[in-house]
């Protein structure tokens, strides 16, 4: 055999090798996560059923037909702290507005949840899909992504990945894979624990699915 075709083959083999190792490296990183949604019930999470439901394996929240008469959300009955949730999204229909909710609590005896938000949607001409929102306490976004970076990549009524990290004051956002929101919470006094929720906003018709939701605790 020359030395050439010595130096092809043992090239493949490092090849082979370094696509093996990436392979399992990915598989074990997402082995680690464990489902939260197991694509068949409401099994794990509470909320006016009424308003979700479970279609082609998603969490379907809203409806086309009629206007939703106000906030709702869907909570996991588990809390969590810190930890990576990594799960897929749509928003379809002319209300243009919803979000996953974490680190959240229920009002007692109101519809509303308290708590940082990852917002979807389109607010005053803009995209807030991946920004953080904080639902009844602040009332106000704490950190945006790029508008144009977003237009380009977010998929308008299809699926797009969400990524949400809470490690202990940092919270961070990506869409898509684009990074959204690197925020480090100053007031020591909010909660660091709380659930997670499926929001569909109040408001003209729309549809917010939710599917492939999966959990690693850091």
């Amino acid at each position: 055999m020359s030395s050439r075709l010595l130096t092809l083959v043992h090239l493949s083999i490092c090849v082979a090798a370094i696509v093996s190792t990436t392979t399992a490296f990915a598989a074990d990183r997402e082995g680690s996560f464990r489902p939260l949604f197991d694509g068949k019930s409401l099994a794990g999470w509470e909320g006016n059923e009424e308003n979700f439901r479970v279609h082609e394996g998603a969490i379907v929240a809203g409806s086309l037909e009629a206007p939703i008469a106000h906030n709702e959300f869907l909570a996991t009955t588990e809390r969590f702290g810190d930890f990576e949730l990594r799960l897929e999204a749509k928003l379809v229909g002319k209300g243009q507005n919803a979000g996953v909710q974490f680190r959240s609590e229920r009002i007692k005896d109101h519809f509303e949840v308290i708590g940082y938000q990852c917002d979807m949607g389109m607010a005053q001409g803009k995209s807030i899909w991946g920004a953080l929102y904080d639902e009844s306490r602040r009332k106000r976004f704490l950190a945006q992504g790029d508008h144009e970076q977003l237009i380009q990549k977010v998929k308008s009524d299809d699926w797009n990945e969400l990524v949400i990290r809470c490690q202990g004051p940092r919270i961070q956002i990506w869409v898509n894979g684009i990074a959204t929101v690197d925020y480090t919470e100053a007031d020591n006094k909010i909660p660091r624990t709380g659930f997670i929720a499926l929001q569909i906003h109040g408001g003209e018709p729309a549809e917010a699915s939710y599917r492939k939701i999966r959990l690693k605790r850091l």
